[in-house]
Parts: C-alpha cells; sequence; structure tokens
C-alpha cells in the first residue's frame, strides 16, 4: 500500500506541471496535507488517503480550530479539498471526505493602505548617502507605481524592462506574465540605480539579468524587502502595519479614487478573478457616495 509521502509526492508534482504553480504555493499545499498526517501519527490512526473517512477528517479540523484563527482554518480545509479532488480526479478515491465541511465564516479583510503623504514621507526616508539607497528608493517606487507583489519585485530582470514603450514585463502566479505601465518617474529612479550603483557591484554568476542586488551581487529575499519597509515605518513614527503588500492595496486605492475602472486595476495587479479586485470598492466607499453626489440626476 502507497504512502501518505508518497501520494504527496505525486500531488506536488501535478501542482506544479499539470496547474503550473509556483514553488511557494505548491509548499503552502503540501504543509496542509502534512498537519493532517501529524494529526493521523499523533492519534495512532492508521488510514491511508484512499481510505480516510469523513470522520477522521473532521476530529483533525476540530482539533486544529483550537490552535488556529478562522482564517487559517479555511486555508487549510482549502488545501485539503484540493489533495481529495485531486485524488478523484486520479481515481485513487470515488469521493471526497471533504464533503461535508464547512469552511468557517472569517469575512474579508481589509488591508491597511497609505495615503499618498504617507509614501512620499516614506519613500523620503530612504538614506540615499547609503549606497543601498538608491536601490531601495527605486524598488518602494517601483512597487507602488507598478502595484507589484514582492516576489515579482525581487525577481524583476533587466531584460523586462521596456522603458522606450513604457512597460514593464511581469512574471506572476503560476508564471503568468502580463505587461505593466511605469511612470517616466519610475523610471528614472530604476535608471540612476542601475546606472550608478548596480555597475559597480560584482555579481555573482546567475544573477547577470536580475535588477535588484544585495550588497553581495544575488538577487534579494522577500524578508529583505519586508525589513526595509519596517525600518522606515519606524523612522517615520508611522502607526501602521504595513509590507510590500500594503504598497499594491495603496497602488489599486489611488486608482480607484482617481477614477479608473476595476478591469483595468485587475489586469494590472495580474488578479485571476475581479472578485478578489472588487476587495478595494469596500476600501473606498466615502468616494463612491461623492461620485453618487457629484453625477446622479436626482442629486442635481
Amino acid at each position: 500500500m502507497k504512502s501518505w509521502q508518497s501520494y504527496l509526492k505525486e500531488y506536488k508534482n501535478y501542482l506544479k506541471l499539470e496547474r503550473g504553480l509556483s514553488s511557494n504555493t505548491i509548499e503552502n499545499y503540501g504543509l496542509d496535507v502534512e498537519k493532517l498526517m501529524l494529526y493521523l501519527e499523533e492519534n495512532a490512526i492508521d488510514e491511508s488517503p484512499v481510505q480516510i473517512t469523513e470522520e477522521t477528517v473532521q476530529g483533525f479540523i476540530y482539533a486544529i480550530s483550537e490552535k488556529v484563527n478562522a482564517r487559517s482554518q479555511a486555508r487549510i480545509i482549502s488545501g485539503l479539498k484540493s489533495f481529495f479532488n485531486y485524488l478523484i480526479f486520479e481515481d485513487y478515491r470515488n469521493t471526497t471526505p471533504m464533503e461535508l465541511i464547512e469552511v468557517p465564516k472569517t469575512g474579508r479583510k481589509l488591508p491597511d493602505t497609505l495615503s499618498v503623504e504617507e509614501i512620499d514621507k516614506l519613500i523620503s526616508a530612504v538614506d540615499l548617502s547609503k549606497e543601498e539607497g538608491e536601490r531601495n528608493r527605486a524598488m518602494l517606487e517601483t512597487l507602488y507605481s507598478c502595484g507589484l507583489r514582492v516576489s515579482e519585485l525581487v525577481s524583476l530582470k533587466i531584460s523586462d524592462l521596456f522603458f522606450e514603450e513604457g512597460f514593464i514585463k511581469i512574471t506572476g502566479k503560476g508564471s503568468k506574465q502580463r505587461f505593466v505601465p511605469i511612470s517616466p518617474m519610475t523610471q528614472k529612479y530604476i535608471l540612476l540605480y542601475k546606472e550608478q550603483i548596480r555597475t559597480h557591484l560584482s555579481i555573482q554568476k546567475g544573477f547577470e539579468d536580475t535588477l535588484f542586488l544585495n550588497r553581495r551581487g544575488k538577487q534579494l529575499t522577500r524578508a529583505m524587502v519586508f525589513t526595509i519597509i519596517k525600518d522606515l515605518a519606524l523612522k517615520i513614527s508611522l502607526n501602521k502595519t504595513i509590507s510590500p503588500h500594503t504598497f499594491r492595496h495603496s497602488f489599486a486605492t489611488h486608482l480607484l479614487e482617481n477614477g479608473a475602472d476595476l478591469r483595468s486595476i485587475q489586469m494590472m495587479l495580474g488578479h485571476e478573478s475581479i472578485t478578489t479586485t472588487e476587495v478595494y470598492m469596500h476600501l473606498d466607499r466615502k468616494h463612491l457616495s461623492a461620485i453618487l453626489n457629484s453625477y446622479h440626476p436626482r442629486n442635481k
């Protein structure tokens, strides 16, 4: 009889080859299944992925609900649903033990956003007298003016810059590519960094085309970008919980406030579904009221 590990390995291969998911996403899906495996081991339950019953899975969900919040619980349930659907797809099972398991209500958490003034203050706080200053300013400007995910920022290549056309090419989730407009000001900051700082770095083999590099001439980690932003927030005493993603949320919110349509914002953010982009509508109630009051004939 095949072990949980061998089913999990096949599942991960499927996610990579058939679904084209990123290694990060695959890792997270794998962790959901591993949590269930650990529960079975701790409780001496000997059921394979093919035999496991609804009762057993229900017991596992009940056990984790005491340890994690509703949002994490919903994530794990979603990951397990995907795993058991894969087993049905491959004819290992006929039914899923997840059929009657309910996802806890989490409510859509509205992200923190920054005002234009706060973004200006953060970027102005970058110390340009330090060598990494030019790089950090160029990175933050790119995050905000192009609405990138942090993973998209750190993997940005010089060969992805199409400045004459006014675009950059982004490789997003599941290796999907999109072109995002880039403003002349952001282009200027990138070129300053590229021509004045980056040229003096000793670049490691394999990173010649990577745009933003650390001092050792390698690609920056996502954690490093988090740290840079956290430090700047402390420096200007910003009392908000912010991360690289905050710049992406602010990008979308400011576009919406200035009259951009959701479909265009969706394309720029690289959201698969418009529902994801619709989160920004909730952030923007005041703006929508103002539009209604200004333009609806009944308010004249």
